[in-house]
């Protein structure tokens, strides 16, 4: 039952849901979901460590920027069903748009320098 609990609460709190859209597309660095969802670094780290604690996240370090992507639950049955639901649910979702539309915007004009940018450089 513990491992269920991690899972609803980790998505009972709508920024995590939104984060989680966002990441059903690629992954992302922690700059990138902070400017997406105009939250201060601590509130992201917070919010994802409750994401990767419940299995439905998974983080790696490059240099001194986080990247996060989706995992695939394996190792948490109820994030792996509760991942393959959300993946269509919210699609219409004005919210959900906006903040795809504004990462999207965002990625096309470069934003702040980070891990991401370098990666991309031939």
């Amino acid at each position: 039952m513990e491992q269920f609990v991690r899972v609803m609460k980790a998505l009972s709190d709508p920024g995590r849901v939104a984060v989680l859209k966002l990441l059903g597309a690629r992954e992302l660095c922690a700059c990138e979901i902070m400017r997406a969802l105009g939250l201060a670094q601590p509130t992201v780290s917070r919010h994802m460590k409750v994401l990767a604690d419940a299995g439905l996240v998974d983080a790696r370090k490059v240099g001194s920027w986080v990247h996060y992507r989706v995992v695939s639950g394996a190792s948490n049955p109820y994030a792996g069903a509760m991942l393959a639901q959300l993946s269509g649910w919210l699609e219409n979702d004005p919210a959900v748009a906006r903040l795809r539309a504004a990462l999207a915007k965002e990625s096309a004009c470069g934003g702040t320098p980070c891990a991401r940018e370098k990666e991309l450089r031939p």
